[in-house]
């Protein structure tokens, strides 16, 4: 079996640690990691061509995000959740989302509603061109800003720790085509209902739009061959 810390693009010249965390947290993301995998330091020192102080800051800062865990005597791990777990987060994110829709449509600044919609043309135009990295990128840096723009700091920082937990999970519900191509859609529609302020629409809408994306993922997970999916 192939590497799968042989997918991750090496890095030139040693640089800050947030370099080292963005190709981590990318190819974390983008399923080049699967979970469950132990995460090797001084293999991806290697393969990175950086020292271990950055690599180390790195671990730090994506285990703050929860992409990671740290065990004693084990090091790094991707954390590996039950279908149980999923449904569960799931649950919980789409009614911190359909919250944050509610209150962003009464709270978004005229430049918080201009700023998204820009975000939404350029995510339409990375799906024509099928950049699926590029997609999710501005897709997850959409749904964070209708969070911000509920002006809800415990809403916002619930909603970004909850998260973490999904990203790998969100990005991978679009990788059959014709449901990436029903999520445009969607977002399209969260969009319209977010610029006329219908808080109700909205978060109907984003509710909606989660609980689609847990369909997708469990059903993703049921259908693979059978394994242990318990968290480690």
């Amino acid at each position: 079996m192939r590497d799968p810390l042989s997918k991750i693009i090496p890095i030139k010249h040693e640089g800050l640690h947030q370099t080292v965390v963005n190709r981590l947290r990318a190819a974390i993301v983008e399923g080049k990691i699967a979970p469950g995998s132990r995460l090797s330091e001084r293999a991806l020192c290697e393969q990175m061509g950086v020292s271990r102080t950055p690599m180390r800051e790195a671990f730090k800062v994506l285990a703050g995000e929860n992409l990671i865990h740290i065990l004693p005597n084990k090091g790094a791990v991707l954390p590996l959740m039950s279908v149980e777990e999923i449904i569960h987060t799931f649950e919980v994110i789409a009614s911190l989302e359909g919250l944050s829709g509610l209150l962003a449509a009464q709270r978004a600044t005229p430049a918080q509603l201009q700023k998204i919609q820009k975000l939404q043309a350029d995510m339409e135009s990375a799906h024509q061109r099928k950049n699926l990295p590029r997609y999710y990128s501005l897709n997850s840096e959409i749904h964070s800003l209708i969070a911000e723009a509920a002006h809800n700091p415990v809403l916002k920082e619930t909603y970004l720790t909850i998260n973490s937990r999904l990203q790998a999970l969100r990005f991978r519900s679009n990788l059959n085509q014709s449901k990436w191509d029903k999520a445009v859609r969607e977002h399209a529609q969260i969009a319209k209902a977010l610029l006329k302020r219908d808080g109700d629409k909205l978060a109907e809408l984003l509710v909606a739009h989660l609980k689609a994306k847990s369909d997708i993922v469990v059903g993703l997970l049921k259908n693979e061959p059978s394994k242990d999916r318990r968290s480690k």
